[in-house]
């Protein structure tokens, strides 16, 4: 797994609004994942562990009895749900093509991006 470079993240709406210091803190706590087609990255009702951002490729989300629900592209993200609500993972996220994937876990969450959907928060 390779580091995920900074101006990467310049690419991902959410996190693009980190001060450039925050985002140099964050990189090297991301890790970098390639996702062949079919597989899954997250099985909904499992717990969450990890936030993900899409760098490249497209992926399903789908809910039980639901079926597909959206697609994902490069500038999405996931997974924020259940950490943000500490509870199980509400969705399943399946890779449709070859998909890029930067992760990070709990810790690395909380301190640099759980602020960030604070702020969209109307007060």
């Amino acid at each position: 797994m390779s580091p995920v470079a900074r101006h990467e993240f310049s690419r991902i709406p959410l996190l693009a609004s980190l001060p450039g210091e925050r985002l140099a803190q964050l990189a090297p706590r991301m890790r970098r994942e390639t996702v062949l087609p079919g597989k899954t990255v997250v099985i909904e009702g499992e717990p969450g562990e990890r936030f993900y951002v899409v760098l490249n490729g497209m992926l399903e989300v789908s809910q039980a009895g639901r079926g597909q629900r959206t697609l994902l592209r490069p500038g999405d993200y996931f997974g924020e749900v259940s950490l943000v609500m500490d509870m199980p993972r509400t969705a399943s996220v399946r890779a449709v093509t070859p998909v890029t994937v930067a992760s990070c876990d709990k810790a690395a969450f909380d301190e640099y991006i759980r602020p960030l959907f604070a702020e969209d928060t109307p007060a």
